[in-house]
């Protein structure tokens, strides 16, 4: 599945049936349906990544990392620090 679809919406903001998220480039296992939540962004919106090698992130600025995938580097947005439906949780 392709993350940040610029063309035409992103498709799987408003989908949540079970499954796995993974990388639209090389397959890698990157967010579980159990982590979505719906969220105002024009994207899904993850609370945790599946796996601690799910992504790799960089600071970008304070408050939010870049993220990639973990395994090929294609980039997937940011994780928003304390911005998730909890306090203290991120918003990937």
């Amino acid at each position: 599945m392709s993350f940040c679809s610029f063309l035409g919406g992103e498709v799987f903001k408003d989908h949540f049936q079970p499954g796995i998220y993974v990388c639209a480039k090389c397959g890698h296992e990157l967010f579980s349906s159990r982590a979505k939540y719906e969220h105002s962004s024009p994207w899904p919106a993850f609370t945790e990544t599946l796996r601690g090698d799910s992504v790799a992130k960089r600071e970008e600025r304070p408050g939010a990392l870049k993220v990639t995938c973990g395994k090929c580097g294609n980039g997937l947005g940011h994780e928003f620090l304390n911005d998730g439906p909890r306090r203290g949780q991120s918003r990937f």
